[in-house]
């Protein structure tokens, strides 16, 4: 891949990024579905909301986020006085993508009176328009503190709602929205995979469709999968999410074994983010060189989105220390 344009090819990136960190006092956050190189030189690795809730925590200036638009929104919603830029703007989101904020709006007023969870993969336009916000890791504990009674809108993916209606036993209206990464995993082949492996464990992230987490030893958040590798006495696993997490797995358990599991095609590379692939060290050396593309959101909007999340952050489990 050619350097970006305004990139020189024969600079050390590494030691420029770490200069230009130190210069600014920004962070660099990177999410585990990010280049292992991206990884490697990030402040914090992690979920989404817990890297924007340690960048918070902070006092850096700038806030570098390598992931998609929706994380890079949620860290300047949760943190307005810091500048945060995103090194693509064009990494986005398909489950963002899949859920335009005009026409869930309107979906939402069709059902007064339902109370609506939105997951966190989505617009701060449609955080707004959201009652609470959730993740992976807290949706089942805060959807169990709501009224059995009361109606619920889940948005924006089925594969996930469907799933915590299940766990929970609700019946929840769906926006019908998907992870195009999740829906690539091949039931067929990955079926094949636990043949050729028999001993071991399938862990799969709740965006999977029903009929790969059918099949799944572990179903959990992708903090939630990491911890399981780790903990189990098993030493190969099967990993039905986004691949690049398995770096992380690689770094911390270098004598256990990971497999992606396998798309229609028989492997895995198709299961990559094509969104997270967007971002790349250069373009992460350009973002703090010109602290641009910068993320800002107008602040009625800022304020309205941070409601929903606020009430997520008071639903939600304690931290663990």
């Amino acid at each position: 891949m050619e350097a970006p344009i305004g990139v020189d090819p024969s600079l050390d990136l590494v030691a420029e990024i770490n200069r230009l960190r130190r210069e600014k006092n920004a962070i660099i956050l990177a999410h585990y579905y990010q280049d292992s190189a991206i990884q490697d030189i990030a402040d914090f690795v992690g979920d989404s909301l817990d890297l924007s809730r340690k960048a918070a925590s902070t006092d850096a200036d700038m806030i570098v986020f390598c992931g998609v638009r929706f994380m890079a929104e949620v860290a300047k919603i949760l943190s307005p006085q810091k500048k945060v830029v995103l090194p693509d703007m064009a990494a986005g989101c398909s489950l963002e993508d899949s859920c335009p904020p005009d026409a869930f709006g309107k979906f939402r007023a069709e059902h007064p009176d339902h109370l609506v969870l939105t997951y966190i993969n989505c617009s701060a336009a449609v955080k707004a328009l959201s009652d609470i916000i959730v993740t992976s890791s807290n949706a089942e504990h805060i959807i169990n503190q709501i009224p059995m009674d009361q109606p619920i809108l889940f948005a924006p993916d089925r594969h996930l709602g469907a799933y915590l209606a299940n766990k929970s036993g609700r019946d929840m209206l769906l926006w019908q929205g998907s992870c195009i990464v999740h829906e690539r995993f091949s039931e067929r082949e990955l079926i094949k995979l636990k043949a050729e492996y028999p001993d071991a464990p399938v862990a799969a992230h709740p965006e999977c469709p029903v009929q790969i987490l059918d099949h799944a030893d572990h179903v959990g958040s992708t903090s939630s999968i990491l911890n399981f590798v780790l903990t189990s006495p098993a030493e190969t696993f099967i990993i039905a999410t986004e691949p690049g997490i398995i770096h992380q797995m690689q770094k911390a358990a270098p004598h256990k074994s990971f497999i992606g599991a396998p798309g229609v095609d028989g492997n895995c590379n198709c299961n990559m983010c094509p969104f997270m692939a967007l971002n790349t060290m250069e373009k992460l050396y350009l973002a703090l060189k010109n602290e641009t593309p910068e993320i800002t959101l107008e602040e009625p909007l800022r304020l309205r989105a941070l409601q929903p999340l606020e009430r997520m952050l008071e639903m939600s489990p304690p931290v663990k220390k």
